[in-house]
């Protein structure tokens, strides 16, 4: 594909976004709607996300969030995350559907081990 943005930008797009807006991870039970508000969990603590740098369009994160000892609905089905500029309110960032669904009951734990964001770019 020849049309879309060049790499440069869709790095310089993907530090600023992930240097401002998207901080703080929160777990969703279903698509997060527009504004990242719908389906939260039952546990609505939100962790601390680290993003590396930016290269060949694509950013990925340099740290494993952890929700431990799961206080949340027993049996709870997490489908999805969102990303959040503060760990409480703040700017919704973007949302990205786990690769696999989770169901969490009481006492365990989970760990994000890899999450991602790539920008298409012109080729």
């Amino acid at each position: 594909m020849t049309a879309g943005v060049s790499t440069a930008v869709a790095n310089s797009a993907l530090g600023n976004m992930t240097g401002t807006d998207m901080n703080d991870v929160q777990l969703h039970t279903g698509d997060p709607g527009t504004a990242g508000t719908s389906n939260v969990s039952s546990v609505t603590t939100r962790q601390s996300l680290t993003w590396g740098s930016a290269s060949s369009a694509s950013i990925a994160i340099t740290n494993s969030p952890v929700w431990s000892s799961w206080a949340g609905t027993n049996g709870e089905v997490d489908t999805y995350v969102s990303n959040w500029s503060a760990s409480t309110s703040g700017t919704f960032g973007c949302s990205i559907q786990l690769s696999a669904s989770v169901t969490m009951n009481t006492g365990d734990s989970l760990t994000i081990t890899a999450m991602s964001i790539t920008i298409p770019t012109a080729t």
